[in-house]
Order: structure tokens, then sequence, then C-alpha cells
């Protein structure tokens, strides 16, 4: 984008720090609209920001490292600058001295502002202003100069995005029968028999619900795999089943039948429907399932403590045959929105303690370690039952198993 020729802005004093959004798009188009639109407020937020409107956080929740002023960089990211000046980063609603009244259209954060921190008053809050420090405390003079840049780069997401960009549209959680009832590739053009990006392949939706083209844009797929199911750990639930995510198509032409007379009889014959494999992150097979490609989504996070005690278990690492997690990889938990569980909340990971034999005493007793805290994690996607999270922080491995609890 062009910025003019030389102007003068006022500094915006306070702003919503949790609303900042993450685009999930993949054209220039389509991030820049995200950027250009004004998000809703959801009441939960409005409640947050009006119980805590310039009240700060108490000194004691400062990091000992906390700086009197910090200018953002780009790669910066939200919880990285929470972290750097909270003992606990989900308290940043608090830290940012919420301004009601301009919390329709939050301020966003981006590289070149410089952040102060204020203590006064036994609190402590943050600032901002655009541009470097220093200045007559109202104004930011920009000289003229021209200047392009992304806007899909500009504003800080919560967290990096290529963490999290994939999870968001690759895995998802069915129930039993939804796979079953989905259209199915029957078989790969010149009899190939693995699929992969750029190849032409041929789909069959069942009896009632045929898989044919409708009125609008071209129709996109999402190509999965038999659904593993997610067992809840503690009760043994099958919490939903999580598909395995292979690639995209797009359907080229629907089904149809054709009527062919044979000895004075017609038979009817099944033309199936022609799709192009435009996508592939595993090779795809005769059997796979396809599932309508959903809208974009532009998902806006609120780290934050959940408002009710969450009792949870860890149910699986996404996308590994192992059991153990490492830093900014994705779990299932066994919690979802059935559950009170939204985007953002962020949770303790604590590890299960293993029940060993005491051999030290005068006889041999099973005895249960204490479970230890050992990281964070922020979930970023719901469904019912289960939600997917990212692990924020260790100093432990986390494992399938291990329990979660608010920090």
């Amino acid at each position: 984008m062009t910025q003019p020729s030389s102007t003068e802005r006022q500094r915006p004093t306070s702003f919503a720090f949790w609303t900042v959004a993450l685009a999930v798009a993949g054209s220039c188009g389509a991030t820049a609209a995200w950027a250009q639109t004004t998000y809703p407020v959801t009441p939960q937020q409005r409640a947050t920001a009006q119980q805590t409107a310039q009240a700060g956080v108490p000194l004691s929740e400062l990091s000992p490292k906390a700086p009197d002023e910090y200018t953002v960089k780009p790669g910066d990211t939200l919880w990285a600058i929470s972290r750097l000046y909270l003992l606990r980063p989900w308290r940043w609603p608090e830290l940012w001295g919420m301004n009601i009244n301009e919390i329709q259209d939050p301020h966003r954060i981006y590289p070149g502002q410089v952040l102060y921190l204020d203590k006064s008053g036994g609190r402590a809050r943050l600032t901002t202003r655009r541009g470097a420090a220093g200045g007559d405390g109202g104004t930011i003079k920009l000289s003229p100069r021209t200047r392009f840049d992304s806007l899909a780069g500009m504003a800080l997401p919560t967290l990096n995005p290529s963490l999290i960009e994939p999870f968001l549209s690759e895995p998802i959680v069915v129930d039993a029968n939804t796979l079953d009832a989905a259209p199915r590739i029957v078989a790969g053009n010149d009899s190939r028999v693995l699929l992969s990006r750029g190849d032409r392949a041929y789909a069959r939706g069942n009896a009632e619900s045929p898989l044919v083209e409708k009125p609008g844009p071209v129709q996109h797929y999402r190509i999965f795999r038999s659904a593993t199911p997610l067992k809840d750990p503690g009760t043994g639930e099958i919490l939903g089943y999580e598909a395995q995510y292979l690639g995209k198509a797009q359907l080229q032409r629907g089904e149809s039948t054709t009527i062919e007379t044979t000895d004075n009889k017609d038979i009817i014959t099944v033309v199936p429907a022609s799709i192009d494999i435009i996508a592939s992150r595993e090779e795809m097979r005769a059997g796979d399932r396809l599932l309508p490609e959903p809208p974009r989504q532009l998902l806006s996070y609120a780290p934050r403590a959940p408002s009710t005690q969450v009792d949870g278990r860890i149910v699986s690492v996404y996308g590994n045959a192992v059991q153990y997690a490492a830093q900014n990889q994705v779990v299932a938990i066994n919690k979802g929105t059935r559950d009170g569980i939204d985007n953002g909340h962020v949770l303790a990971i604590l590890k299960n303690g293993e029940t060993i034999l005491d051999r030290t005493g005068a006889r041999k007793e099973t005895i249960k370690l204490p479970n230890e805290r050992i990281g964070l994690l922020m979930v970023f996607r719901t469904f019912e039952k289960v939600s997917y999270a990212l692990v924020l922080e260790i100093n432990d491995t986390p494992r399938a198993g291990d329990f979660l609890v608010n920090p």
C-alpha cells in the first residue's frame, strides 16, 4: 500500500490487545480484505474490558525483566511480548488498559510501535504509539516517502501463524458416520493407484447424495482417510474420530448416467464425477473420502484463563505415532464446546506422576508420584467434545494422558 506524502496522526493511548485477528488466507486479495475488516467484539470480550478498563495489573505480576520501553520488531508475536512483560502472560488484557469506547475498532500492534510501561499507583499498564521514541507527546509526523508492503505482515499475530495455519483446515473431528456417507474416490486416471497433485481422479457420492455440480463457484473438496478414534484417557469415551488429511481436489464434472441398449434392453451405467487433485500432503487412493472445502476463517484469539474450573487430559499428539509432544506442537485434548472450552483458552499441563513400587521401606508398597506442572498450551480450534491446542511452553516433555488445569 502507499503511504501519504505527509500527515499527522494522533497516538493511540490504548487498545484491545487480545482481539488481534489471525487471517487464514491464501491470496494477497483475501489478506488485504482481512486487514481492512472491523471485527465484532464478543460479549465476553466486552465484559472483560468493562471489568479491567484502565485497571492494569499489580506490580507483582510483572516480569523482573519487564522493560520500560520496547519497540515492536518484525517477527514478534503478542504472546512473546506479553511473556516479556508478565509472569502470567494470559493476563495481558488487564495490562493493556482497555479503552471501552474504542473497543469496537481496536488498535492493532505493528512493528515500529513503541510500548511504554506505566507503573504509577501500584498498578502496571502499557500504552503505545507509532514510530520511534521521543517526540512532542501529541502527534507523530511522517516524513514524505513511498513504501510498498504486504498487509499480511503488518499487524502482529497472537502466535506465529506458521505453527497453526495448517491445523485450521487440516484436522477434522467427525462422528462415526460422517466419512462413511461422504463421496469417495473410486479410481485414478490411466489406472493410477496412487494419486498426487496434478492427477485426474474419479469419485462418487452415495445413492441419496450423488457428487454433482452446483450453481456458483467451482466446488473444492478436502480429501481424508480412515478416521482414528479419539478416546478420553480417563473415561474411555469415544470423543470423535480424527480424519487424516491428505490434500485438496477440484470438481471438474459431476456424476451422471448413460443409457445403452443391448438386446433391446436399456442398461443404465453410472459415470463417476471427474476431480483434479490440486494439493497433496500424502498420496491418495481409491476409497479416500471427500468433504466440502469450508469457507475461509478469520479467527480472533483471546488468550485467557477459562472462567470455570477445567479438569482435562491430553488425548493425543496430532499427526504423530508417538505419545510425546514438543514445544510448538499440536495436541488434541478431551474438552470441547460442550465443556465451555473456547478458542484462546490457556491451560497448564501437569505431568501425570508415575506409579512406582517403593522398595525402600520395611515392605514393598505401590505409590504414585505427584503431578508436576510442566508447561502451558492454548486452544485454537474446538469441536463438541475435543479441541486442538498449541503447546506454548514446556520444561519437561508432555505426553498423551497428562492432565490439564486452569493456569
